[in-house]
This record gives C-alpha cells, structure tokens and sequence, in this order.
C-alpha cells in the first residue's frame, strides 16, 4: 500500500513525544478540565461542570474517566448519602501544568497580535 506523505508524516508523529503528549491532552475539553483542576484540587464533577461551562454530563464524565485512565487525575469516592466523588490532579497530571502555564503565557503574549 503506498502511503502520502502526510500519512507517513502523521504515523512517525504517533511514536514521538508530541505524538503521545496530544494522545493524553487532546480533545475539545482534556485541557480545560487539567487547567481547572491545577486551580481548585479535588473538585466535585457539578463544580467541574460549572466551571467549564456549556459541557455536557455525558462528555464530562467521558473526559474524565479518560483522564483517569491515562492516570493524569484521581477519583475518590466517599462512602456518604448522598455519594460524593472529588477528582484531582495526579502526580503526573501535576507534571502537566508547566506546560499549560506556558500556553498561559503564549496566549497572554499573543492576544492583541493581529493575524
């Protein structure tokens, strides 16, 4: 099978640290809930929820088990009526915020520029 360029390009991009990193953070809402979690560490979905804005139950709970699973948050569930449940930020979804402050900071730099 003969592949493009741009198909060649984009499989050797998976096997990269670029590649991994945006298979952890990528998506519409991975990064806000990261960056809302760096603010306000364990919170409670509805917060999340609030905080976000516009954000379904449905792909919010989505989101989350999939940050759970890449082990970058934690879920802890108490045993109470009714059920609570906080998330926070693991160790390694703490080793993210460096770059999110970077983004931070590009975009403050860069919001006036015009393209």
């Amino acid at each position: 099978m003969l592949h493009t360029p741009c198909q060649k390009e984009a499989q050797l991009l998976v096997d990269t640290g670029f590649g991994h990193t945006l298979s952890l953070i990528g998506g519409k809402y991975k990064m806000v809930v990261l960056y809302w979690l760096g603010k306000e560490s364990p919170t409670r979905f509805n917060t999340l929820q609030r905080r976000i804005g516009g954000i379904s139950y449905k792909t919010l709970a989505a989101t989350l088990k999939a940050l759970e699973r890449d082990g970058l948050i934690s879920r802890t569930e108490y045993p109470q009526i009714p059920p609570k449940v906080e998330y926070a930020l693991t160790a390694r979804g703490r080793s993210l915020l460096p770059v999110l402050d970077a983004m931070c900071a590009w975009g403050r730099a860069h919001r006036e520029a015009s393209w």
